[in-house]
C-alpha cells in the first residue's frame, strides 16, 4: 500500500469507522482515540496491508480495540442487572431513542455484529473477517440480537 492509497483510505473510511465505534461506545473521545489508533496501526503496517483489504483491516483493528476497552471498563463499573429493562411498556414516540437504548442493552458481541450488519451494511463474510467469529456465530448473534430488539420494542402500537 502506498502513502497515496493510505490517504484515500483515511478519506473513504474514517467517518464510517468513527460512526461504528461511537454507536457502540457512546463516548466521543474514546471513539476518536480508537479510530486514531486504528489508522496508526495501519500506518505501521503500510507495506504489509493490501489496498484491497484496508477496509477490513481498519474495522478489525477498531473492533478489537473497542472490545478490549469495553472489557477493561466492565471491570471498573458496577453492573447492576436490575437496572436493565427487559421490555418497554407504555407509549413512546421517539423510536430512535428507544432503539438506541435497546441496542445499548445488548451484549457487546451481539451489539457489534448487529451494528456492522444493520447499520453499516456489511455482509456476513465481511463481519467474520472483522470480528474473527465464524459465520455461524455471526448469524446466531445477529438473530439473538434481533429477537431481543423485537421483544424490547414490542408492538408498534406501543411505539406510535
Amino acid at each position: 500500500m502506498t502513502v497515496e492509497e493510505y490517504n484515500k483510505a483515511v478519506d473513504a473510511y474514517a467517518d464510517n469507522l468513527y460512526r461504528f465505534v461511537l454507536k457502540n461506545l457512546r463516548d466521543d473521545a474514546m471513539a476518536e482515540d480508537i479510530i486514531q489508533d486504528s489508522f496508526e496501526k495501519l500506518w505501521m503496517k503500510l507495506e504489509d496491508v493490501s489496498a484491497l483489504k484496508v477496509k477490513s483491516y481498519l474495522f478489525t483493528s477498531a473492533y478489537h480495540t473497542m472490545i478490549d476497552y469495553i472489557r477493561k471498563e466492565r471491570r471498573y463499573v458496577d453492573m447492576d442487572p436490575a437496572g436493565y429493562e427487559l421490555s418497554h411498556s407504555g407509549h413512546y414516540s421517539d423510536l430512535s431513542e428507544l432503539l438506541e437504548r435497546a441496542i445499548q442493552n445488548l451484549p457487546e458481541d451481539q451489539r457489534a455484529v448487529v451494528m456492522l450488519r444493520d447499520y453499516e451494511g456489511y455482509s456476513y463474510r465481511e463481519i467474520t473477517e472483522i470480528t474473527g467469529l465464524t459465520e455461524s456465530q455471526v448469524k446466531v448473534y445477529i438473530y439473538r440480537a434481533r429477537v431481543y430488539l423485537k421483544g424490547y420494542i414490542g408492538s408498534m402500537e406501543k411505539v406510535i
